[in-house]
């Protein structure tokens, strides 16, 4: 294994070990080397050993210094990049022009809007407002702070609007949901002179898509056809995407379609946009097509296409296809293994489940709160229990992560199957956050099953409030009282039904019959 290999790999997690290839590098004359160097400091400021990181990174030259951070800031080294800077303004080197949008850029991805306020002041103290790149900088941190005050604030005081700042801005109000304000922004800047660009346009689209304003869309294409401009594939995957993520599978597919006629090819994320469409039975053969598509073009390779493969197969109960998929370099996904872990604990192989995130947390490997809403998943269906409670008490305890309602919600599905319904409600009772529609309906189900009417009740209740429309939950009451042979309480119910006037969905099934 190569030196450039080892550092980049998982092969030296603890600090010893490190420390010690950090010694061969010395011994062998590498160590000052860019390539190597950017990476022992990188190891050293994550691992809090900020005096080594210091050291090294004052052995580094100026030139190389301002690239490092650049470059710390394009790879997601956002915490270690806001440390350099921090160490160049100490010994004050670096040109403070060039480095602070990628600066702030690193504020924007950790959404740290005390030293993106900080570095605000700093180039208005520099007298940096004038700065196009800074400006455009500042309102994408301030956007994706969730300050989108501040931000078009920004953008109101900078002198000369042109495109880069436009665009921050657009981005910036599409991303927090101001679909509208975007519009206006664009028509505003329209009449001062400023015509959008096919980047504007494109986050419009994004922004109309995401919201399910179709009509939006197809304007926004025959204004960009009238002013010459082409919708691009970045234009067609974000069309695909936001039908697909408000579940207009087959539009999705129509507009996929649509693409292919219009001459322009797609590229992996189009694919990964369009697969999840896929994700059930009831779509498995589109799926396949997609697939098969993707072998031919290549872009099975693509790790997030792969991810999206697994995904599809996994939903669909393929798991066979999805594990082929899963084995090489896509285990090291982690979409890719929470889609895997799902896709086991949704079709009764539970104790792979487990064991594919045991391997994870042995390994080093990053885990996220959809990993541990996999994994308890894994444990609800699997009736384990005890091993439920030990991961919920390591997602708080070990990884810091603050359990959410869909967590709450398997637990208590997970008591709840157990026949611990008691226990369940005491949970939901003792949730630091406001619990929702799933963790009440849990309840209710493991009520059902275990034949306890008057916490039933209780969750019925609740239920009402927040889904008074909802048949499914008053069908379930119902059906519980018809087995604990509470004729009248049923009676009731069904009377309550035709007051309302709630809706019964009739079953329907997927099953085609053989001719």
């Amino acid at each position: 294994m190569t030196a450039g290999k080892v550092v980049s790999s998982s092969f030296c997690t603890k600090t010893p070990a490190f420390k010690s290839f950090h010694a061969q590098l010395i011994i062998n004359g590498l160590a000052h080397f860019p390539r190597y160097s950017s990476k022992l400091i990188v190891f050293y400021a994550r691992n809090k050993h900020l005096r080594i990181a210091r050291k090294l990174f004052d052995e580094i030259p100026n030139s190389e210094k301002v690239a490092m951070v650049g470059s710390f800031a394009r790879t997601g080294y956002s915490q270690e990049a806001i440390f350099l800077f921090h160490e160049m303004q100490i010994s004050g080197s670096g040109n403070r022009r060039i480095l602070l949008p990628s600066v702030l850029k690193a504020c924007a991805h950790l959404s740290d809007h005390k030293t993106g306020t900080k570095l605000h002041a700093l180039a208005l103290k520099n007298g940096f407002n004038d700065d196009s790149f800074i400006v455009s900088a500042l309102i994408r941190m301030y956007s994706n702070c969730r300050k989108v005050d501040e931000a078009r604030e920004v953008f109101d005081l900078h002198g000369y609007k042109d495109l880069v700042c436009l665009n921050a801005m657009v981005t910036g109000y599409v991303h927090s949901g101001f679909i509208e304000q975007a519009n206006g922004l664009v028509k505003e800047m329209e009449v001062l002179g400023l015509d959008p660009d096919i980047e504007t346009w494109n986050s419009m689209i994004s922004g109309f898509t995401q919201i399910g304003n179709e009509t939006m869309v197809r304007k926004i294409f025959e204004t960009m056809k009238t002013k010459g401009i082409n919708p691009d594939i970045v234009s067609w995957t974000s069309v695909i995407s936001g039908l697909v993520q408000n579940l207009h599978f087959k539009k999705a597919y129509r507009a996929f379609k649509q693409m292919l006629k219009a001459g322009i090819s797609p590229v992996p994320p189009t694919i990964s946009a369009l697969l999840p469409a896929t994700a059930s039975i009831a779509h498995t053969r589109r799926g396949k097509e997609i697939h098969g598509y993707s072998v031919v073009t290549g872009f099975e390779r693509d790790v997030y296409v792969r991810s999206a493969l697994i995904d599809m197969y996994a939903k669909g109960g393929f798991i066979a296809e999805a594990s082929w998929l899963f084995c090489g370099r896509t285990r090291n996904n982690i979409v890719a293994c929470n889609s895997m872990i799902f896709g086991y604990g949704n079709h009764g192989y539970c104790e792979e489940a487990i064991r594919l995130f045991n391997w994870m947390v042995k390994g080093g490997k990053k885990v996220d709160h959809m990993t541990f809403s996999a994994a308890l998943t894994a444990c609800a269906n699997g009736g384990m229990v005890d091993v439920g409670e030990r991961l919920f008490q390591m997602m708080e305890e070990k990884y810091c992560i603050v359990p959410r309602t869909e967590h709450y919600a398997t637990m208590v599905d997970l008591l709840g199957r157990a026949g611990k319904v008691y226990e369940a409600y005491e949970y939901i009772q003792k949730m630091p956050v406001e619990p929702d529609s799933f963790v009440w309906g849990a309840l209710l189900g493991a009520c059902r099953k275990h034949g306890l009417v008057d916490l039933a009740e209780r969750a019925a209740k609740e239920l009402d409030k927040m889904e008074p429309k909802s048949s499914g939950n008053i069908v379930l009451l119902s059906n519980l009282y018809a087995d604990t042979s509470k004729w009248k309480e049923a009676i009731e119910l069904k009377k309550m039904i035709k007051k309302k006037k709630v809706i019964l969905f009739r079953s329907r099934s997927w099953m085609i019959p053989m001719s």
